[in-house]
């Protein structure tokens, strides 16, 4: 038998949105059609790095996430694929770390949930405050690692115009770490109010 999340995944895609959803909905067309604008404009790289951000702000709508936290989560993921094909991350002082701070608070918050859905970790809506903190926490730093990796790899086999070195490493997952422990605080809030739809029959 399907997982709850799996039967409830196509009847919550397709739902009628509400109120701030139309806002993230909107940010979820744009990420597709930024898609072709950046494989035409910018190359490979550039269309790799839109289609990874479309599956980022697709997710939040898969699991029927709170309204406000569904539109925060889109954005971060649509600012952060524009700024790797526009080279904010290298052109822009200071813009690479707070990307991270905001867009691995962000994923931490989504994995938090994702897994006491799937019941490997507490219920997101009910944890206790300073157990939230250290599993976002862990969960962002783990994040920041396989971030930093996917870079060193792009760098080395791909393209080395893409920007490595020690210091960015260390900066990078701070600002990972940081951000994730400030959304173990905020953790029940983005649990909450979720709109999944329960599959009829």
């Amino acid at each position: 038998m399907s997982h709850p999340i799996v039967r409830s995944a196509g009847p919550t895609v397709l739902r009628r949105p509400r109120g701030a959803e139309w806002a993230a909905d909107t940010i979820r067309v744009l990420t597709l059609v930024s898609i072709p604008v950046a494989a035409v404009g910018w190359g490979a790289i550039s269309f790799a790095v839109m289609t990874l951000a479309l599956l980022g702000v697709v997710v939040p709508r898969v699991l029927g996430l709170r309204p406000g936290f569904d539109v925060v989560l889109c954005a971060l993921v649509f600012v952060a694929g524009w700024s790797s094909v526009l080279e904010w991350y290298t052109t822009v002082f200071g813009w690479d770390k707070i990307v991270h701070l905001l867009l691995l608070g962000a994923l931490s918050a989504l994995v938090g949930v994702i897994g006491a859905d799937l019941g490997v970790l507490p219920d997101a809506r009910s944890v206790h405050r300073v157990t939230a903190v250290v599993v976002c926490g862990v969960v962002g730093l783990a994040i920041g690692g396989l971030w930093e990796m996917f870079e060193w790899a792009g760098h080395t086999y791909l393209d080395a115009s893409i920007y490595v070195g020690y210091d960015d490493t260390i900066g990078d997952l701070a600002a990972d770490t940081l951000g994730a422990v400030v959304a173990g605080f905020v953790l029940r809030w983005c649990a909450g109010d979720r709109r999944v739809v329960s599959p009829r029959g």
